[in-house]
């Protein structure tokens, strides 16, 4: 068994942490994202994780769309963040084929194990799942040629925390896939605008943009800068009521 396909298995690590004699402790926050500052914006609920409409995603093209326009091909290894059950990992299995890899990742460990019935029942030999936390992906350095983060980044509660600590897990060359819908991020979406700020804050470049109808959204597309800053040098972006994106002071 390969260290990859290891990770299937699903270990849950949910320890409680307390905090003795410290003051103003924000305990609504992991402890491992305080030194990230929080984005200056609402964050949405949670979404459902149900496939009962990828039947009518299909048939708009979805997917298809999504991994043509990331160039995705056989033998990539890529990561589905907020993968639910599954729509897009059963999808990019088949495109990167059984020389390719996917992991898939969420921090809801149920929807994970939904997904793992779902990986044994369809054979899906080249998926392996692992579940996430709220500011780390955990994902190994080095691993993925792409990164999918479909329908879900306005839902991320530590974005700079979680951004941070995925560029590392690029290969050279490596890119991150949103997919997301420009509206407020309490009403799930967030301004294309203020995504590509707060990526870019924390070590990314946009490279790809487009609107499309079969997305319900759009399309961005993101590489790692040269460098990215320390935890504690980042500024969190900001959307004011004229709907222009700037940096916090």
């Amino acid at each position: 068994m390969t260290a990859f396909k290891s990770c299937f298995v699903l270990l849950v690590s949910g320890a409680a942490l307390a905090v003795a004699g410290c003051d103003k402790v924000d305990t609504s926050r992991p402890q491992t994202a305080l030194d990230f500052p929080l984005p200056d914006r609402p964050v949405s609920d949670l979404g459902g994780t149900a496939f009962s409409t990828e039947t009518a995603r299909d048939n708009r093209g979805e997917a298809e769309t999504v991994m043509d326009l990331a160039g995705i091909e056989e033998g990539m290894t890529v990561a589905d963040i907020g993968a639910g059950e599954g729509y897009y990992t059963v999808r990019l299995a088949e495109r990167v084929g059984e020389d390719g890899r996917v992991l898939a990742q969420d921090i809801d460990r149920a929807a994970l194990q939904r997904l793992g019935q779902r990986v044994e029942r369809e054979r899906l030999d080249n998926v392996a799942i692992q579940p996430g936390a709220a500011d780390d992906p955990h994902l190994p350095e080095g691993s993925f040629d792409r990164i999918f983060m479909v329908h879900m980044y306005h839902e991320i509660g530590e974005p700079y925390a979680l951004l941070w600590r995925m560029w590392p897990s690029l290969r050279e060359g490596g890119q991150v896939i949103v997919v997301d819908v420009d509206r407020p991020t309490d009403q799930h979406g967030i301004a294309p605008m203020l995504l590509a700020c707060e990526f870019e804050k924390v070590g990314y470049k946009l490279v790809a943009f487009r609107d499309a109808p079969q997305l319900a959204g759009y399309y961005a597309q993101f590489e790692r800068a040269a460098n990215r800053p320390e935890p504690n040098g980042i500024r969190p972006c900001r959307e004011t009521s004229t709907g222009t994106d700037t940096a916090s002071r």
